[in-house]
């Protein structure tokens, strides 16, 4: 068997020195900025100096406003596995009066949290909050002339922001710019990662802005930074953005609708370049006065639906070229998700330009949360996952996420030295946008060896909420070593070279990891792997085995 190997790589047993899975927050003052780092294929999050791995949970949009109510929640949040919360910082909030800022609230977040040995990343609620403008100050909401809203088609203003209003993107742009100061006097132990500029942007109910100044804008000229990023990127654009350029000539100048067309998908591209270069200046401000690394998140389109029938012009992977050309200055497009075929959308935001992170991965208490962590950091290399209403975990003592943390958390130093070398696969069920379950086994090569992963249940029948549940991921620690780890996956090894080989188990064992070294327990090399035949994880807790392969013939 041609096997090709990292040649420099480290077993497990010599992981103990990368305690990576919660940083102490009992850092010296004045820590190392957090910073993104490429690692092979992948991006990593680096905090004091080591990568890091979030396994966190956004809190409900109005729990973090109050801190008597917000520190009630981090004894649980501490209990469930949660290393990091996603916790919104409202611009009403800091700014009440223009020009006066309160950082009361964020200032008790943070003493919160350090209080708790947790990590936060701070949700920006300014301009945008779900398309729409709830959490401007009453200054703004006011005076509709200094800050104009967004129009329909029919010419009704919404309660939208329009992007087009540049006393707006001042005003947000001055409130964060102060908090990031603050940010950064107030926080010299980095408790806070990373920021979240705006929330889920997105034009409603039409295709993009009708005010008169999106409109003038749509019969102006098409900026220049847009078509030399599509000239320079032609070969690796989105196909419906490179057929609307190219079905017009591939210009390099006119108007939007001379060089895109004026069906709706070219409005859309329209609206997205406008949101995308608000959202730049908004973040460029920000890095500006602290330079953590800055992300923004999306809700995704429902299949069939026209834009504006779902938020228009968010960083969707089919805008993606339009908002990576508009807004350098945000490191990282980041999904939202609450549908059943997450594994399909997730491998869309995982570019070489862009690293997957999870801010919303569906609501607390579905199944399938566990097994989505999983399959996002073990295949996709993700920075981190995150479920939406964190704080209802206190109210279910058994949700199976708590396992996954419990067991990502272990092995969190194997996983981050293993991201972006082509050790590592994740697993989970393919689901359709309808729910419907893919039983069909994966097939996938890792280490000169063929994986064929099944999440059936290898002695009845399986249900699709017990599919939704399974997964995990493996990783290869030696030439002929590995570790499984997840819930009711089942392993068999495989050698494509030669098919008269047989793989056996040499010797499979339970455990897990303790100061990143394996620990072993349970042999499992009788019934538990079928005499031999395959590596087979319960489907009913969250577990790891490793396993070292021989083969015969």
């Amino acid at each position: 068997m041609n096997l090709r190997f990292p040649k420099r790589w480290r077993p497990a047993a010599t992981l103990a020195a990368m305690l990576l899975a919660s940083p102490a927050m009992g850092a010296a003052p004045d820590a190392p900025v957090p910073q993104l780092r490429k690692q092979g294929t992948a991006v990593q999050l680096i905090v004091d100096n080591q990568p890091f791995l979030v396994l966190g949970g956004e809190l409900h949009n109005s729990n973090a406003s109050s801190l008597p109510y917000l520190e009630k929640l981090w004894q649980p949040l501490k209990e469930a596995g949660v290393n990091t919360v996603l916790a919104p910082v409202e611009w009403d909030q800091v700014e009440p009066q223009e020009g006066r800022f309160d950082f009361t609230v964020l200032d008790g977040m943070l003493k919160q949290a350090r209080a708790s040995n947790s990590r936060l990343i701070l949700l920006w609620f300014g301009a945008w909050k779900n398309s729409m403008s709830t959490y401007m100050p009453p200054f703004v909401k006011r005076d509709q002339q200094r800050f104009p809203r967004a129009r329909n088609r029919a010419g009704q203003a919404q309660d939208i922001l329009s992007p087009f209003g540049a006393a707006t993107l001042k005003a947000d742009s001055a409130a964060f710019s102060a908090m990031m100061k603050h940010l950064k006097q107030a926080d010299p132990q980095r408790t806070v990662l990373m920021v979240q500029v705006e929330n889920e942007i997105g034009m409603l109910p039409d295709v993009r802005d009708y005010s008169a100044p999106a409109n003038a804008a749509f019969a102006g000229p098409v900026p220049a930074q847009l078509t030399a990023y599509l000239a320079a990127n032609r070969a690796g654009l989105h196909p419906m953005v490179r057929k609307l350029w190219e079905s017009r000539g591939s210009r390099n100048a006119g108007s939007w609708g001379e060089v895109f067309g004026d069906s709706i998908e070219a409005q859309e591209v329209f609206q997205a370049w406008y949101y995308a270069v608000f959202t730049n200046g908004l973040a460029a401000a920000g890095k500006a006065a602290y330079g953590l690394p800055m992300f923004v998140n999306v809700a995704l389109n429902r299949p069939g639906k026209k834009p504006g029938e779902y938020p228009s012009a968010g960083p969707l992977p089919h805008l993606f070229d339009i908002w990576k050309a508009g807004a350098p200055a945000v490191d990282i497009l980041a999904i939202d998700s609450y549908f059943p075929n997450f594994a399909e959308w997730a491998r869309q935001f995982k570019r070489p330009d862009n690293p997957l992170f999870v801010p919303e991965g569906n609501r607390i208490g579905r199944p399938e949360l566990g097994a989505n962590a999983f399959f996002s950091i073990g295949e996709l290399d993700a920075i981190g996952y995150s479920p939406f209403g964190i704080e209802d975990i206190k109210d279910a003592p058994k949700d199976p996420l708590r396992g996954a943390y419990a067991l990502l958390r272990q092995m969190t130093p194997l996983i981050m030295q293993s991201q972006g070398k082509g050790v590592m696969r994740g697993f989970k069920a393919n689901l359709s946008y309808d729910g419907v379950v893919d039983p069909t086994p994966a097939k996938v090569m890792l280490g000169g060896f063929q994986l064929e992963v099944s999440l059936a249940n290898q002695w009845g029948k399986t249900e699709s909420l017990e599919y939704e549940g399974r997964g995990g991921l493996v990783i290869q620690t030696g030439e002929d070593e590995f570790v499984v780890a997840g819930k009711g996956m089942t392993v068999t090894f495989r050698d494509p070279g030669d098919p008269a080989a047989t793989v056996g188990i040499e010797k499979a064992t339970e455990g897990g990891f303790q100061d990143g070294a394996w620990q072993e327990g349970r042999w499992m090399n009788g019934d538990q792997t079928h005499q031999g035949r395959h590596i087979r994880l319960d489907g009913d807790r969250w577990s790891a085995q490793k396993v070292k392969l021989y083969t015969f013939r």
